[in-house]
């Protein structure tokens, strides 16, 4: 059951999920590498988007296969209403090989599959004017886009993303930099804790401070 848990706690973290499956109660970890509560402490729901995947299940829609130990049937496949896999991704590792599939914009990615079903032969410059890439949940910025179209093209392709920073000045006229969105996957405190590790050293000049102020307004990373 444990591992039961660990996916449906990733399901229900937003800095995981572009469209979180699961609403959670309680502690479902953090960005900051925080794990979760214990199953006991915890409690959810499937969110309003996840019971699209399971709508009209049981009007024959799908076909049926035994469980692994043959007692009861389950889905070959889930009806879902919007492609998931393309939504939110995918991430995993098995027996020599690895997969990530990165998150899309949910009405990009049904605008590409209507102009693809209207249009078998669409081409991929035409496809990436609906769907022009990626859309991660912890934002951030994509620095150009021949890595998207690779991907697209090959199955394999990298995406570099950029956290997003302003500059601002504090009340004493002190210049800060303030860091409001950090690439996907990225653990926060891991990411002070190396700024912290390069000043101390003297590999970056300059940083008299750093601090990490959010809450639930949003990130906020003062430097």
């Amino acid at each position: 059951d444990s591992a039961v848990y660990e996916a449906m706690v990733r399901m229900a973290q937003d800095f995981n999920y572009r469209y979180m499956l699961v609403q959670g109660h309680g502690n479902f970890g953090s960005v900051d590498g925080d794990s979760a509560a214990a199953m006991r402490y915890t409690e959810a729901r499937m969110s309003k988007i996840s019971m699209e995947i399971l709508r009209d299940i049981n009007k024959d829609t799908i076909d049926y296969q035994d469980n692994y130990d043959g007692s009861e049937k389950e889905p070959v496949v889930m009806p879902a209403r919007f492609p998931n896999l393309l939504v939110n991704g995918a991430a995993g590792i098995a027996v020599g090989m690895a997969t990530n599939i990165p998150p899309h914009q949910l009405g990009e990615v049904i605008d590409g599959v209507l102009a693809v079903s209207k249009n078998p032969e669409i081409t991929l410059p035409e496809l990436m004017e609906i769907i022009p890439g990626p859309d991660f949940p912890t934002a951030g910025l994509i620095l150009g886009r021949s890595g998207i179209r690779k991907a697209y093209e090959t199955g394999r392709g990298s995406i570099t993303l950029r956290a997003k920073a302003q500059i601002e000045e504090t009340s004493s006229g002190k210049p800060v930099i303030i860091i409001t969105e950090i690439p996907y996957q990225v653990n926060k405190a891991r990411l002070i804790e190396k700024i912290a590790d390069l000043v101390r050293d003297k590999k970056i000049d300059g940083i008299t401070d750093l601090r990490d102020e959010s809450d639930r307004n949003g990130m906020r990373i003062v430097i």
